[in-house]
């Protein structure tokens, strides 16, 4: 997956949580790093909090990887809405092409890179390629379906 060319077209955590249904300790993403029509690139710290509500056991999984990157998928949506109509509530119904290159995000030291592409899509559904990086080093990648007005 290729990188989003940088373009000044940043939001922070307050823009973020603004955006999509997830508030609180559940908006999982600190920054939009920069988006296009096609992707968007965000980061996130939140996988170093002992109080991210996702963690289990003390530990961060790396399959939540999946939820960050749905909710970068969200904040893409939201984004494309804002120039065309207003935006859609959205349902991940199918996740496929999942690979694991890691066991866990809380013992990343560095900010999470989500980085997600549309591949396709009409009003009703969109699919997403994602990846989950920390640094260089890729954790995470698949694909997502959501159905969109769900």
């Amino acid at each position: 997956m290729t990188q989003v060319q940088p373009q000044n077209r940043m939001l922070d955590h307050d823009a973020i949580d603004a955006r999509i249904p997830h508030q609180g300790d559940m908006c999982l993403l600190d920054r939009v790093i920069d988006w296009n029509e096609q992707k968007i690139e965000c980061s996130a710290v939140s996988h170093q909090s002992a109080e991210n509500p996702l963690r289990r056991n003390g530990r961060l999984g790396v399959t939540i990887g999946i939820e960050y990157a749905a909710q970068a998928m969200a904040v893409h949506g939201s984004l494309l809405a804002e120039r065309n109509t207003a935006p859609k509530k959205g349902m991940i119904t199918r996740v496929q092409r999942i690979a694991l290159h890691a066991e866990r995000l809380d013992d990343c030291s560095d900010a999470l890179r989500i980085m997600v592409e549309r591949l396709m899509g009409d009003e009703r559904v969109v699919r997403y390629g994602f990846e989950v990086r920390c640094g260089d080093r890729l954790l995470l990648e698949g694909e997502a379906s959501v159905i969109l007005d769900a």
